[in-house]
């Protein structure tokens, strides 16, 4: 007898605003608030006073401090600290072998969390950016090779932390890569740091120099290997 009335689509005020709300660079600029502010409470709370203080005595050794320190660690990772401050403290508060695990778990943790804050918030809003000749590149290499090329920038010293999580998460590449070539690219730079914190009493033993000679090398290799790049970018 009646046709039924056609359906309209939703276009209410509260639509309107979820779906501005979750469009990409809503959720990009949530991400940089996300870190801004992480970014401040570290300021606040300095995290570097570890080094100085040391840990809290209700807490000193025993395997729950090193998980507590390695949870620690991956937020601040997160927040933009320094990591080779974070591997010196662990060494410097649970020596050698258990800083060492303290530490890279802490290094995967944040490079998780960062991986994804920035796929979740921030990818669909800078792959729209991805116009440059390098930008595409450095994209189709992290997404086509991605463990590989994740696994060299952990192993380069020169490469941001935090930079290179981000630039991972904006990819295609998959998290299980990401997380395992951040593991074992990050145990020689990672263990030379923590060893130096843990001989920082004895600074002539062997252990210690020993250390700091490969972070000199390899701090060295990577301002010339950066040079060379910068010079050939140039000269093209």
């Amino acid at each position: 007898m009646f046709d039924p009335v056609p359906s309209r689509p939703a276009t209410g005020f509260a639509v309107r605003c979820t779906r501005v709300l979750l469009s990409p660079w809503s959720r990009f600029s949530l991400l940089v608030v996300v870190l801004l502010a992480a970014a401040v409470a570290m300021l606040l709370l300095e995290p570097q006073r570890l080094l100085a203080t040391g840990w809290p005595a209700r807490l000193d050794g025993g395997v729950v401090a090193v998980l507590l320190f390695g949870v620690a660690y991956g937020v601040c990772t997160v927040a933009f600290v320094p990591r080779p401050l974070l591997n010196l403290a662990a060494g410097a508060l649970f020596g050698t072998q258990s800083g060492l695990a303290a530490a890279l778990a802490g290094t995967v943790l944040g490079a998780g969390i960062s991986f994804g804050l920035g796929r979740v918030l921030g990818q669909d809003a800078l792959r729209t950016l991805l116009r440059g000749r390098w930008l595409k590149a450095a994209d189709g290499q992290l997404s086509r090779h991605g463990f590989r090329s994740m696994l060299a920038l952990r192993l380069f010293p020169g490469v941001p932390f935090a930079a290179a999580n981000y630039c991972a998460a904006v990819s295609r590449m998959g998290c299980p890569p990401f997380l395992v070539a951040t593991g074992l690219g990050s145990i020689p730079n990672t263990a030379a740091y923590v060893v130096a914190g843990s001989e920082a009493t004895s600074p002539t033993s062997p252990a210690f120099l020993a250390a700091m000679g490969f972070i000199v090398l390899t701090g060295i290799g990577a301002a010339f290997v950066a040079w060379r790049k910068r010079h050939r970018l140039a000269s093209e």
